[in-house]
């Protein structure tokens, strides 16, 4: 069962999601989500990105849509998206796969690293407005080189997804929450 600490970090995502903000996901918040993630520009129409984007998204709606009980409504709330997460842990490829197709999707000069202007366009396109990231790269950036490899950050996609420790830099990847 997700803690309190996780619900209060992954409530930014859930709202991230609900495209409508009506308090439910439902597979039209999700087609909402490819089309922000499409406006990127490594995964325009037509790109293998902007596949591999769709069919990741689409995934993981499918996911939450069984996993989390829909119950014929075709929508998910926050509970039941809490309880997807809870079995994240024992899904490590998929949220490693994960992780690969968004660190491709935001890594727009191609460099193999997520620089700090990379990361505010994954949370803002995440989020779909302007977020005050002021200090958040620094905590994720922890060798302090000023930019987060591919393994850096799906360590950090890891933690963010799965953490229930406050004190793990990657709780913060998706931008600022009230911890």
């Amino acid at each position: 069962m997700a803690s309190e600490f996780q619900e209060r970090k992954l409530r930014g995502m859930f709202a991230a999601f609900d495209a409508d903000g009506d308090g439910c996901l439902r597979e039209e918040d999700f087609r909402a989500l490819v089309a922000r993630w499409s406006r990127l520009p490594a995964v325009g129409p037509g790109t293998e990105l902007r596949a591999r984007v769709e069919s990741l998204l689409m995934g993981w709606w499918s996911a939450l849509r069984e996993a989390g009980g829909a119950r014929g409504s075709g929508t998910v709330d926050l509970p039941e998206l809490l309880t997807v997460v809870d079995r994240l842990p024992a899904m490590a490829a998929e949220v490693t796969a994960t992780a690969n197709t968004v660190f491709d999707a935001v890594d727009a000069d191609g460099d193999s690293r997520i620089s700090p202007e990379e990361h505010r366009r994954l949370v803002e396109t995440w989020n779909g407005r302007p977020v005050d990231l002021t200090g958040v790269f620094e905590l994720l950036d922890a060798n302090g080189d000023g930019h987060l490899d591919r393994g850096e950050f799906a360590l950090l996609w890891r933690q963010f997804w799965t953490s229930d420790d406050p004190t793990e830099p990657g709780n913060w990847l998706c931008g600022r929450f009230t911890a």
